[in-house]
């Protein structure tokens, strides 16, 4: 984003900005380290639910005041941040769709009737295992994390407390799957739009060349999932019966009620923007729920006089703008598919609106570029470069707050750098997916991070530790460029080859 000043500040002349020194750059990241780090140390977990937007809010003024010195005018930093938000707006359309969905989706039972089937097809030893490769496949699919997690995830989380298993790392194994899928998927936003800015390598080359690095992280984390859920299963087994008696109860389990997840998956696939898809098998979920699922509709309204046509046009409305609240005698039923609506979601909203404005800020002011270029200048050795491509990857998911701006950027900054020293293309698209796009769900107050705790319920620095695909790539993925393994080369660009092999 460039955004030029439009006028000077109160009682100053118009100037150039001066070009921000190291310590200009690291002041808004100290603050910012500093406001979060206190912020969880008195809030704990519940962090998310205000005084971390608070923390990102601060540390926007400041990094603005910092810009502000530096000769940036008010206007353009008020430009800037503007301008952050607004390029969230997409993202926020689809957090209040996925609100809505989920929503629906309970009073439907579409998200009841996965729970029920689950419970009986899925083992504890073999949970954690089956949901990471379920979430691939769909990911793949879809070529979504964020639906993905917002629907079958969902679903799976439920499911986890009645096999008696935790939810943390059950949400875990949902961010592994869904992310491995989406990486691996040619419909995937991040998968089209990075090999995109490195230029010289297609999509098809990119997912290729990630294969080494993702297949083995993937394989290694379904391992792992398998020893934890061995090691989780509770002695004895656990009957699903009394729970799926408890379901059949309250709501009428049907492969009819599956017809929502159906739709939502072949709008995916003929890459129907994500929106209109969402918020459209909403709408559909809601109205096939009249049908199957009438004394949930019924119950959710609470109008005995009123028709049965307005009584479900209400329930629609309810569900997707406050979410579902179940009404049995069954407090586990009650609890589990009470959720959903557009209102659920606006701590999210407000949580990235606060990232993406400090992000804003400091590119806007020049900060983020001027502490990337000792790390472009200091990596002597090809490996040391796709190690700094990485760490830069992950430390602007942590500072800028937003997956694209950690995709984005290195992708632009060292592109001359790779061809320069004849690396492949793809080495550095790679590098950047493996790390830019697979931490971005680690991060409370990324984007991503929080959009999956706002989606299943568990917040990020729970299920953080057993993300372990997403923990794992990265790690691997430096690995390889440290030691060489899989690094493939090319003849070193000339100025004029350069410039070939950065266009499209």
């Amino acid at each position: 984003m460039s955004v030029s000043p439009t006028s000077p500040g109160p009682g100053r002349a118009f100037s150039a900005p001066r070009e921000p020194s190291l310590l200009d750059a690291l002041a808004p990241v100290v603050v910012l380290i500093g406001l979060i780090v206190l912020t969880i140390v008195l809030y704990g977990t519940g962090a998310a639910d205000g005084p971390l937007q608070v923390a990102l809010f601060m540390s926007a003024t400041f990094a603005g005041v910092v810009a502000y010195k530096n000769g940036h005018t008010a206007a353009a930093i008020e430009e800037a941040a503007v301008g952050g938000v607004a390029s969230a707006m997409g993202a926020v359309f689809i957090l209040l769709a996925v609100g809505a969905l989920i929503g629906t989706w309970n009073l439907a039972g579409t998200i009841p009737t996965i729970v029920d089937y689950g419970l009986a097809l899925l083992r504890p030893a073999i949970f954690f295992a089956i949901i990471a490769v379920i979430c691939a496949v769909v990911g793949a699919v879809t070529g979504s994390s964020w639906t993905t997690a917002a629907t079958l995830g969902v679903a799976f989380v439920g499911m986890a407390p009645v096999l008696k298993m935790p939810t943390a790392i059950t949400a875990g194994a949902v961010i592994s799957g869904a992310y491995m899928g989406d990486k691996m998927s040619p419909l995937s936003e991040t998968t089209i739009l990075v090999p995109s800015l490195v230029g010289g390598v297609t999509v098809n080359q990119h997912i290729r060349g990630m294969l080494w690095t993702v297949a083995p992280s993937f394989v290694l984390a379904v391992g792992i999932f398998l020893g934890v859920g061995f090691a989780q299963n509770p002695s004895g087994g656990v009957s699903t019966t009394a729970a799926r008696d408890a379901l059949a109860a309250v709501y009428h389990i049907t492969p009819w009620n599956l017809l929502p997840l159906v739709l939502l998956i072949v709008l995916s696939f003929i890459q129907v923007p994500p929106f209109l898809a969402i918020f459209g098998t909403a709408l559909f979920s809601g109205v096939l729920a009249s049908f199957t699922q009438p004394e949930v509709v019924k119950a959710l309204v609470d109008k005995p006089g009123q028709g049965p046509v307005l009584t479900g046009i209400e329930a629609i409305y309810t569900s997707m703008a406050t979410g579902h609240v179940a009404h049995s005698s069954n407090d586990t039923i009650n609890a589990l598919f009470s959720r959903g609506g557009m209102t659920s979601m606006l701590t999210t909203v407000w949580l990235i609106l606060g990232a993406l404005s400090f992000a804003a800020i400091m590119e806007q002011a020049g900060f983020i570029n001027r502490l990337l270029q000792p790390l472009v200048h200091r990596a002597r050795s090809d490996g040391r470069l796709i190690a700094a491509t990485g760490l830069t990857c992950i430390g602007l998911n942590i500072i800028a707050g937003d997956q694209y701006v950690a995709d984005v950027l290195p992708a632009r900054a060292y592109r001359e750098e790779y061809a320069k020293r004849g690396l492949a293309p793809r080495m550095l698209s790679r590098t950047v997916e493996d790390t830019g796009t697979v931490t971005s769900p680690l991060v409370p107050w990324n984007s991503c991070g929080a959009y999956m705790a706002g989606v299943l319920q568990v917040p990020t620095v729970e299920y953080l530790p057993f993300a372990f695909f997403n923990l794992i790539n990265p790690l691997l993925s430096i690995a390889f460029g440290l030691t060489g393994f899989r690094v493939e080369r090319q003849e070193p660009a000339t100025p004029q080859g350069q410039e070939q092999a950065s266009s499209p």
